[in-house]
């Protein structure tokens, strides 16, 4: 079976199956035969997935837009990385709402849009080069715009409308950079180390009008990944979406932005490009301001899932500021972070749905003695949130240890260690917004009604998911040797 027909067959099956359910939506009245029949797609998915990761390094063209423009597949180490864990998460995500979407309406709508944007994030993780990266990066957005509308409620349609049109402006800004990059023979490739450093003395764009245009791509493409002062739609869309849409927003989508910045800095231009320039110190700056600024915002907020989608704003400016250090530390940091929060930030989120689900609570204050109903949910919170915070063995350890440590040998003068020092200080807002919650769950006092104590724990479907972010949450802070000599192969590459 070749790479091709292997990958086609991945983006196509959920994308067409997808289809089939917005099409025929409320056509298969078992619900049942439905839900296997979706975790049947997703599981196929997930094994032509992990087949491709299993393939040799390769590149190829998908399309052909025109003489000049292709659409161009890639295999590599970072292919398999995002793949894998897109793959993982959005399956996950999806068995948790098999249960969870039974209380909402238009759950065939959901499903549909659901697999439709796994097939859209497999063909963007895939992407070879920037016009394919453009394309498929725009498809999520439309794709990924009903999870958030999906109650069609007042604050939903405003929600979606601000993600909307967030995204198409950050997305434009970043097409300002990839038009002029296009024009000077530059993306329509993608290289380990970038693409420039192989041109040279080739390549003829204006030195300062090319700092210009990647500084548009970066604050282009972080605005999907929530940096200052793009990062409005997060906190807005987050909290009207469904618990399993809200996950997967927070822990897969928002790190297509990382993604795209990814191939822009480290595959097309090259690190040594922008190292010691302003491009590099006003991304790092904006990336500070965002990790400081949304910790802040979410000690301060009292709705739970407002407070996580906050403290995602803040937690994937922690891979951004990695990548923009440029060195090897920081980069493992970013990558390592990338994986951690996308597992922390899933069950984050689905530990919220499931206790909106069984209590219709939705406020931090509510929350008093929610532990002594639903233990096993509160233990995967508390766990993953003593992660999120990075105190070890967890694997948040580990990436911020990646992190402060990049920073510090990076020779940025007094970067060097504001860097460090405010991811300190957000470390402690994360403690202070996320710990609380499970003290006060697990000891609600002694004027709690102990008598009408009920246990209320969710079904299978819904624990399951949780306990495996959970374990691979710690897993990974005890054992992370393997993992960590993986990405020492993607950051070697580009360094």
């Amino acid at each position: 079976m070749t790479v091709a027909y292997l990958l086609g067959t991945a983006i196509l099956l959920p994308i067409l199956s997808g289809l089939f359910l917005l099409f025929f939506q409320g056509r298969l009245k078992n619900r049942g035969i439905k839900c296997t029949m979706i975790f049947l797609v997703m599981a196929v998915t997930v094994g032509l997935v992990v087949r491709l990761m299993l393939m040799e390094d390769c590149q190829f063209v998908l399309w052909k837009l025109t003489g000049t423009l292709d659409l161009l597949a890639r295999v590599d180490n970072l292919t398999r990385l995002f793949a894998g864990m897109t793959v993982a998460a959005w399956t996950l995500g999806g068995i948790f709402a098999f249960e969870y979407m039974k209380h909402e309406e238009n759950e065939d709508r959901y499903f549909g849009f659901y697999l439709i944007v796994m097939g859209v994030l497999i063909a963007l993780d895939h992407a070879g080069n920037l016009i394919t990266l453009y394309l498929f990066f725009e498809m999520m957005t439309l794709t990924s715009l009903p999870m958030v509308l999906h109650n069609l409620s007042h604050d939903a349609v405003m929600a979606g409308l601000k993600y909307l049109f967030y995204s198409i402006a950050g997305a434009f800004a970043a097409l300002f950079g990839i038009f002029y990059l296009y024009a000077h023979g530059v993306g329509f490739f993608f290289q380990e180390g970038g693409v420039l450093q192989y041109l040279g003395a080739s390549y003829h764009g204006g030195y300062e009008m090319t700092l210009f245009a990647l500084m548009l791509m970066i604050a282009g493409f972080g605005t999907k990944a929530g940096m200052f002062p793009m990062h409005g739609w997060l906190p807005t869309a987050h909290p009207v979406a469904p618990a399993p849409a809200s996950a997967v927003l927070s822990g897969i989508i928002t790190k297509a932005g990382v993604l795209a910045i990814i191939r822009v800095v480290y595959y097309t231009v090259g690190a040594d490009y922008i190292r010691g320039t302003w491009v590099q110190y006003t991304w790092m700056t904006l990336a500070l301001i965002t990790v400081f600024m949304g910790s802040m915002m979410a000690y301060k907020e009292q709705v739970l899932k407002k407070r996580l989608a906050y403290s995602t704003v803040s937690q994937v400016s922690y891979i951004l500021f990695g990548l923009s250090v440029l060195n090897l530390e920081g980069l493992l940091g970013a990558l390592s972070h990338f994986v951690f929060h996308s597992v922390v930030k899933n069950c984050l989120f689905l530990a919220a749905g499931a206790i909106i689900y069984k209590t219709g609570k939705t406020t931090v204050k509510e929350l008093r003695g929610v532990g002594k109903e639903m233990p096993v949910t509160m233990w995967c919170f508390t766990l993953v949130s003593v992660t999120l915070v990075g105190i070890p063995p967890t694997s948040g350890f580990v990436s911020k240890w990646y992190l402060a440590t990049g920073s510090l040998q990076s020779g940025m003068g007094v970067y060097t260690w504001i860097g460090p020092v405010i991811l300190l200080l957000s470390a402690m807002l994360t403690a202070g917004y996320l710990l609380p919650v499970s003290i006060q769950a697990f000891f609600p006092g002694a004027d709690y009604n102990y008598k009408e104590l009920r246990k209320i724990e969710p079904g299978l479907l819904m624990i399951i998911p949780m306990l495996l972010f959970t374990a691979a949450a710690v897993l990974f802070g005890m054992f992370p040797g393997p993992f960590m000599n993986f990405l020492q192969s993607i950051a070697a590459g580009v360094l």
